[in-house]
This record gives C-alpha cells, structure tokens and sequence, in this order.
C-alpha cells in the first residue's frame, strides 16, 4: 500500500469560469491559473503522484509549457492516472477536501465524484469529496480563493 496527499491553491480572477473537479459552477470569478485552474484535480494530481514517487504535478505539467495552457484539467488527471498505472498499482480510494467561503459546493459534489471516479477508472463509491468553509479566516475566508487537498490510498496486486 501507499499513500499520498496533495494539496493545491489558486486565487480568484475575473474573467474565467469556475472549475472544481471537471465541473463548470457558476460563480461572479473563477480561479487564476496557467490551465483551467481546476484546483481539486490538481491536488489529487499531486496526491496520486505522491503516492508513487513520481514527483509533483509540476514536474509533469509545468505552467512554463504552452503545451498546457488553458488544458482541461481532466486530461492532466488522465494522464497522470496513466503513469501510475503503469507502475502496477490500483486506486483503492480517494478522499479530497476543497476549502472555499463561496461559493456552496453541495450541489456539484456528486457531479465532480462522477468525474474523478471515471477518469481514475474505479467506482464512484471509492472517491470522496467534501467541501467546507474556514468560517471566513484566512484567504479563502475572505474570498480571495480556493485552496482543495485530497488524500489516496493505491495499492499494488499483491494487497488486493
């Protein structure tokens, strides 16, 4: 078994939508970034890579490339998917948290568990998600962004 946690931010912009987990959600600003932003995904980049030491999302997808710009955060998920596959192991499960004042996520949570379980080829009932505000302290309390952490367990052929 390994484990992994990855954690991502990303301030607020005017202009561009909101994604959260593959999700559009409609909201006054969306989040700066070189790609969609989609800070939920990332971090569970970073935790899946984690978990196999395979480096950071940073490494894979560096917003110094062009060839990211804009992406979909998805097709990073994929792709980032795909290497650890490649290296024996299984998902056994997904548990992320996105921490934002606004704007409320219960609506879209089972949408962007959809998402990742299809992109991450298990079923739905092994990612979690849960959203949670910081009673307005720190910057995502004063709006100025959304932070998301998640956690996965992979595992290997030999503990399944």
């Amino acid at each position: 078994m390994r484990i992994g946690q990855g954690y991502d931010v990303h301030a607020f912009a005017e202009g561009r939508p909101l994604i959260l987990g593959g999700v559009s959600i409609p909201h006054h600003k969306g989040l700066a970034g070189h790609s969609d932003a989609d800070v939920l995904l990332h971090a569970c980049c970073d935790a899946l890579l984690g978990a196999a030491a395979l480096g950071d999302i940073g490494q894979h997808y560096p917003d110094t490339s062009s060839d990211f710009e804009n992406i979909d955060s998805r097709i990073l998920l994929r792709h980032t998917w795909s290497l650890i596959k490649e290296q024996g192991f299984k998902l056994g499960n997904l548990d992320a948290t996105i921490i934002a004042q606004k704007p409320r996520l219960a609506d879209y949570i089972a949408s962007m568990k959809i998402n990742i379980a299809m992109d991450l080829e298990v079923d739905v009932a092994q990612i979690n998600i849960k959203a949670t505000t910081t009673e307005k302290l720190g910057f995502e309390g004063r709006e100025q962004g959304i932070a998301a952490q998640a956690i996965v367990l992979l595992l290997t052929e030999t503990t399944l």
